[in-house]
């Protein structure tokens, strides 16, 4: 199979967002993703919200184990009252930029349509505090953004997300070795097998199942008419980060020699980027094949994967 790379926009907040904080040492994004090991898996939260994530996989869970594989540290700080985490931002931003999240995206009001909570996550990297405004870089498009203050600690709060603490922020960046992309592709594997196995996922929502089991929920339940806000959610970010993330693990499982893993992966990333087109034109009985088509897919990666440390 030919493993093409993907560049181009798409809902990578928080890879994007150390890449920032990285400079001049940053890895690309995809190989940010992949560290992160966002790739490696399919959910239903609450057995209703389809992520193409591992089971019980949220972004925090996947930070520390990025960081370590790519040879960096943070410090991650975190909760107390609105005037503390003003305090505790503003003396951070002294040393320079601050990496902050996860924010309610709809509170960030200078991205259009966002008038009012909508209960998703994003990262953004945080520039300065002037005159009762905050000034960041927001990967999903807006370079020194600026919003007033209140409506960013009603971002940072994230009291609409289903994880997370409020207030939280990461600063102290430091590289602690060189690390190559190959090589941080390598660090993750044994935690990615974790996670395709289902056997990380700890704290999950009642009701969450995961890979096969969730691809078959997900084409039952859009088969016979998808429901507007789960259409919304699907074609509008989860199809798109997913099809992604399958096309950057394809990629980086290719170029350290896994290429059967390799080409499981890119399988999926096809499957998952048709998805995109059924689902924005309706055609969902054809959306619901393809997602009985791509469940038998998760344990024939695991097999790759496992075959291939």
């Amino acid at each position: 199979m030919s493993h093409f790379p993907y560049v181009g926009s798409g809902p990578y907040c928080y890879a994007n967002a150390f890449a920032m904080m990285f400079g001049e040492a940053a890895p690309s994004p995809a190989v940010i993703e992949i560290a992160t090991c966002s790739p490696f898996g399919m959910q239903l939260v609450g057995g209703t919200l389809p992520f193409f994530d591992p089971y019980g996989w949220t972004p925090e869970t996947g930070f520390e184990t990025a960081l370590e594989a790519m040879g960096w540290t943070s410090t991650v700080e975190a909760g107390g009252d609105e005037e503390e985490a003003v305090d505790r931002l503003r003396a951070a931003l002294a040393g320079g930029p601050v990496w902050v999240g996860p924010v309610e995206m709809g509170h960030l009001r200078f991205q259009p349509a966002m008038t009012a909570p909508v209960g998703a996550d994003h990262y953004v990297v945080v520039l300065a505090i002037e005159d009762g405004w905050v000034r960041m870089h927001d990967p999903e498009g807006h370079p020194h953004a600026t919003l007033p203050l209140d409506d960013f600690l009603a971002a940072w709060r994230a009291e609409t997300l289903d994880y997370g603490a409020p207030f939280t922020m990461r600063t102290g960046f430091r590289r602690l070795r060189a690390v190559g992309e190959d090589e941080a592709v390598r660090g993750v594997l044994d935690q990615a097998a974790g996670w395709l196995s289902m056997e990380r996922g700890v704290g999950v929502s009642p009701g969450t199942i995961g890979n096969g089991e969730a691809a078959e929920a997900l084409a039952e339940r859009i088969g016979s008419g998808c429901p507007a806000e789960l259409r919304a959610h699907l074609v509008r970010f989860a199809v798109r980060v997913g099809a992604r993330r399958l096309t950057d693990a394809a990629s980086g499982l290719a170029r350290i020699g896994l290429t059967d893993a390799a080409n499981i992966a890119l399988e999926q990333a096809r499957r998952v980027g048709s998805l995109q087109y059924l689902l924005t034109t309706g055609r969902d009985a054809e959306a619901a094949a393809v997602l009985r088509a791509l469940a038998p897919s998760y344990g024939r990666w695991l097999t790759a994967l496992r075959a291939g440390r």
